[in-house]
């Protein structure tokens, strides 16, 4: 990791509870799965002020990829889109103001994702799973935070991946728990 980087992720580790970022471990789990499978289109829902955008965008320029990451609260899309400059990172940076659900609903059929992060509106968690899914391609990963500590506002969304038998998944157990959920074939 560059200096700035490891700088700007350690200022942003302050501010953790006030805007619900993911713990460390969790950002360098993300980091090591876009690398491990040469993602080269991942897609976040969810961005608040960019932390773990940019542990997806840092392992995504190593492998050639490109990040579109959904925020809702136009405050924290311009903290994040700041901090993606800061770090060099902007130029492979999509970032999107909205709804998800509305923004995915209108995403055109050719739009394709290998790798998918899922940290937002706990209650919609299933809603985004069935609407990512047509843009899924075969062997994509999903990766869902607070699946432990919000286990009770998220089970439909595990409901619903535990029934599709395209995917296998587990749930890992770090601080807020993640679920990873790998589409076959």
């Amino acid at each position: 990791m560059d200096e700035v980087t490891a700088r700007v992720l350690a200022e942003l580790e302050k501010t953790q509870k006030e805007f619900w970022n993911v713990p460390r471990k969790t950002g360098v789990l993300l980091n090591t799965f876009i690398k491990m499978m040469s993602v080269k289109n991942a897609l976040e829902i969810g961005t608040s002020n960019g932390y773990s955008g940019l542990w997806l965008a840092k392992a995504l320029k190593q492998t050639g990829g490109k990040l579109t990451t959904i925020e809702f609260y136009e405050k924290r899309q311009s903290i994040a889109i700041e901090n993606f400059k800061t770090c060099g990172v902007i130029d492979i940076v999509r970032p999107l103001q909205g709804s998800a659900c509305d923004i995915i609903k209108n995403f055109d059929e050719s739009e394709k994702f290998d790798f998918v992060f899922i940290d937002a509106n706990k209650r919609e968690y299933v809603e985004y799973f069935n609407l990512i899914k047509p843009h899924l391609i075969p062997k994509a990963l999903i990766v869902a935070d607070n699946i432990i500590s919000h286990a009770q506002k998220v089970q439909t969304f595990i409901d619903a991946v535990d029934a599709d038998n395209e995917f296998q998944y587990e749930i890992v157990e770090v601080p807020g728990g993640i679920l990873v959920a790998y589409r076959e074939g």
